[in-house]
């Protein structure tokens, strides 16, 4: 598939898909005119980098993770040390955005019952 069709079925933008293959996240083969195809494989791909960013995780670590992610595959040391860090902070991350959104929900609730009373 070309570069226009991955981006569609993905939602990532031709650019974001240019700077993951730069950055050694994603691959693709070139036609005699140069142009990019892609793969079957590269639409979940891009998901999976899509959700990394969206998590929180750099470009540096997700292209570090991303050939050590198979299915029923055993990491390398240094890799399940790093995927345990990452669960680390992406716990310590969820916790924080649970007391935000329980503060915000405090204020919510405090405001609607000031305002039913006045």
């Amino acid at each position: 598939m070309r570069i226009g069709d991955l981006a569609e079925r993905t939602g990532a933008s031709v650019r974001s898909l240019r700077y993951y293959e730069k950055q050694g996240m994603l691959s693709s083969e070139r036609s005699a005119s140069g142009q990019r195809h892609y793969g079957e494989d590269a639409v979940s791909r891009v998901l999976l980098i899509r959700q990394f960013f969206s998590a929180g995780m750099n470009s540096k670590t997700i292209a570090a993770l991303l050939p050590h992610i198979k299915d029923g595959e055993r990491c390398p040391p240094e890799v399940l040390r790093q995927l345990t860090a990452e669960l680390h902070r992406l716990d310590a991350q969820a916790d924080e955005l649970a007391r935000a959104r329980q503060t915000l929900d405090g204020m919510v609730k405090a405001t609607q019952e000031a305002m039913r009373g006045a």
